[in-house]
């Protein structure tokens, strides 16, 4: 079984372990015999493994040089997971937060490592699932998703504004892709005007991930269709949880889809026994308590949201 394993630091990002030290101390967690590991997974904020007397921390900062923004607020982040993990304990618990720009160099948090298994990419390493185990895995998908959404929001302190919210994110992507776009590509033009003229209702509001899919999971290594850690919760809001559900149907491919597609999924979702999105859906209304609801709107503006980002990287 491959568990996510940390590597060497990629050069130019490595830490300053004697202000870190100094940092843990002050803190009073483990601060001796400190070393430092990279996860290969993430250039929007980077995560280290930090290992001090016996100790295994994360660390998460933004990337050397950006300027600070939501997806890159630490302060943010770790406000948020300090707020979601009593009442959804599949979120990290943080252990220390540091604004202090004299330790790294930008905001950091650390928080507790959690052992396990993430599903990355079409064809993981050293994984091999059953078709049982492909349908169980995606149960527990759309499950874990449900369980977020029903959080309540309010009673843990987690504020936002979700009235709205709809409007604001097509209204927000379109601007992004006509402000990242190279060339005149129509048929994004038409899918927003189409995703303009066809806003539905708002369906309620709740905490939301914004980025769930497989490489966000941490799998029990013991049992891989059961989650026992959600990550990366630096786009997380209080918004439309339909609209979380269709940015997870976005990275969900299938086996019906092209080659291209499957080529780049963010976990496999298409082997044998996989569920589809129709079934990611039916799964999700029942953990949910709800009737399936229509996703074609969630799902187009899931895949409209995608291509920009794809075009802004």
């Amino acid at each position: 079984m491959i568990e996510d394993a940390p590597r060497t630091v990629r050069a130019g990002e490595e830490l300053d372990l004697v202000r870190l030290a100094a940092f843990l101390r002050s803190q009073r967690l483990p601060w001796e015999d400190l070393s430092q590991e990279q996860f290969p997974k993430g250039h929007s904020n980077l995560t280290y493994l930090v290992r001090a007397g016996g100790r295994e921390l994360v660390l998460r900062r933004p990337p050397f040089g950006s300027k600070v923004r939501t997806a890159h607020d630490m302060g943010r982040e770790a406000r948020i997971l300090h707020k979601l993990q009593p009442v959804f304990p599949l979120a990290p618990r943080v252990v220390a937060l540091c604004d202090d720009l004299s330790v790294l160099g930008a905001p950091f948090y650390l928080m507790e490592r959690l052992h396990g298994v993430i599903l990355r990419g079409p064809e993981p390493r050293g994984i091999a699932l059953s078709p049982e185990q492909a349908r169980r895995v995606g149960v527990s998908f759309a499950r874990t998703l449900a369980a977020l959404h029903a959080v309540d929001f309010r009673a843990a302190g987690l504020e936002g504004k979700p009235e709205g919210y709809v409007r604001r994110q097509v209204e927000g992507w379109t601007k992004r892709w006509q402000d990242a776009r190279t060339e005149h590509v129509p048929e994004m033009e038409t899918v927003a005007r189409w995703l303009a003229e066809r806003m539905p209702p708002e369906s309620g509001a709740a905490f939301i991930h914004n980025d769930f899919k497989y490489d966000n999971l941490v799998l029990d290594p013991a049992d891989l269709t059961r989650v026992i850690g959600v990550l990366d919760w630096e786009m997380s809001t209080v918004g439309d949880p339909l609209m979380d559900l269709g940015t997870a149907l976005g990275y969900w491919v299938e086996e019906g889809d092209p080659d291209p597609l499957k080529a780049v999924a963010f976990g496999p979702t298409f082997l044998p026994g996989s569920l589809t999105r129709e079934q990611v859906v039916e799964e999700y209304a029942r953990a949910a308590g709800r009737e399936p609801p229509g996703m074609l709107f969630y799902s187009c503006f899931a895949l409209f949201k995608i291509a920009v980002i794809v075009q802004q990287i």
